[in-house]
């Protein structure tokens, strides 16, 4: 089974926990987007009655192109899950995200539901978070003071650019990536990631995650991380 075939694997076990009513926070991702697939099967052929919300401007495309409505994170009171991607989850269920630069709406959805789920094939499961860089979005102006700042930390950080220019997060942003393998302690950097004026969001997402499916070659395993 190579690896699009255990993102799909999990993305179709994920969508059996939405439920007629729902209100569902969609994430961003490759493995997502097999997710959001199998959302626009069920909603089609069940008639399933759910509202989404994207993290992501590509994630609504999607969803809206197989029917699925869709309504702003202001325009709900709660939801009730959010299904995502990760790109690293550690042994003690603490995730970092941000590869596909969307981490900031991926938080705001996150922290505004009932429920996390993450879903991932076998190879984002580590023992420590760090070999994947830290992604953090920063407003452009001053960002390169930022970097210097990052820089005298010990932090090694390095812009994402594709093809020399910068990427722009949906709000305009840039992404800095931090490259710390391992993150010892997650917690502390995440506390002096988010009072470095300019900084936005980190990608660390720690004590927030509920239920983690990861896929096998024989088939999809469920863990319940936190109640």
């Amino acid at each position: 089974m190579n690896q699009d075939q255990l993102k799909q694997l999990v993305g179709q076990k994920a969508v059996e926990y939405i439920k007629d009513g729902m209100q569902v926070g969609l994430g961003t991702g490759s493995t997502v987007k097999f997710m959001v697939d199998a959302l626009g099967e069920r909603v089609k052929n069940e008639h399933l009655n759910i509202v989404g919300v994207s993290t992501s401007e590509r994630t609504a495309a999607q969803a809206k192109s197989l029917g699925i409505p869709m309504k702003s994170v202001d325009e709900v009171d709660h939801l009730d899950l959010t299904i995502d991607g990760a790109d690293e989850i550690s042994s003690d269920y603490q995730g970092v995200k941000g590869g596909g630069a969307a981490l900031l709406f991926e938080k705001i959805v996150a922290i505004n539901s009932d429920k996390v789920m993450w879903i991932v094939d076998e190879s984002k499961i580590v023992d420590q978070l760090g070999a994947f860089g830290l992604p953090v979005e920063v407003i452009p102006y001053g960002s390169q003071h930022i970097f210097e700042k990052m820089v005298a930390k010990g932090y090694h950080p390095e812009f994402r650019k594709v093809d020399g220019e910068f990427v722009r997060t949906d709000s305009n942003n840039y992404i800095i990536d931090l490259h710390l393998n391992p993150i010892t302690d997650p917690h502390a950097l995440a506390e002096d990631l988010i009072h470095m004026v300019g900084v936005v969001e980190h990608g660390l997402f720690l004590d927030m995650v509920n239920t983690i499916i990861i896929g096998h070659e024989d088939g999809p395993e469920v863990i319940t991380a936190r109640p």
